[in-house]
């Protein structure tokens, strides 16, 4: 065999076994791209805008608490609160001192725990507007006052209007699960 025929010989049974190594090894760090592509969007903390009044401390407390448990948030002092909540559809009843919204338009209204709302952000139900807190219950997150402790409905609201019951908040302890 010559030389040339001994190189054309080799490039051809070499260059598929060739491709087949290159490929192999890509494979798995093809997959940890998938893998870490997956975690980043799992990540990624959820932004909520939050309208208070400037003056208000427990809204800022409250703030702290979703924080500190992965949400990002961008605080708004409107002018006009009744304005902001009439324009996300927050009825009078269900009101607080502050809301929240998320980036896909859901609204939480007042002291409601952090990982209610990543629930509630994770499986929406559907029709759903958000979810409230109405009033200022006594040692909710951002409310915490000593060993006082007041327990407390987390309420759906749906495009209907008519509430029902979404979480209970029972004692403490329920509302800083993870």
């Amino acid at each position: 065999m010559s030389h040339t025929t001994m190189q054309e010989y080799s490039i051809r049974c070499l260059t598929p076994l060739l491709l087949m190594v290159l490929a192999a090894a890509a494979m798995p760090l093809a997959a940890d791209d998938t893998v870490q592509e997956k975690t980043r969007e799992k990540a990624e903390p959820v932004m909520l805008d939050v309208y208070k009044s400037p003056t208000c401390g427990c809204c800022k407390v409250w703030i702290d608490h979703l924080e500190e448990r992965g949400f990002r948030t961008k605080i708004h002092h409107p002018a006009d609160m009744d304005r902001v909540k009439k324009a996300y559809g927050v009825s009078p009843r269900y009101r607080s001192c502050h809301t929240a919204v998320s980036e896909d338009g859901y609204i939480f209204e007042g002291h409601i725990p952090a990982h209610i709302i990543k629930r509630f952000l994770d499986d929406s139900p559907e029709d759903a507007i958000g979810l409230t807190v109405p009033g200022m219950p006594v040692g909710s997150p951002g409310m915490e006052s000593g060993d006082r402790f007041m327990p407390y409905q987390v309420l759906l609201i749906r495009e209907s209007g008519a509430p029902e019951v979404y979480a209970e908040v029972r004692n403490r302890e329920d509302q800083y699960q993870e």
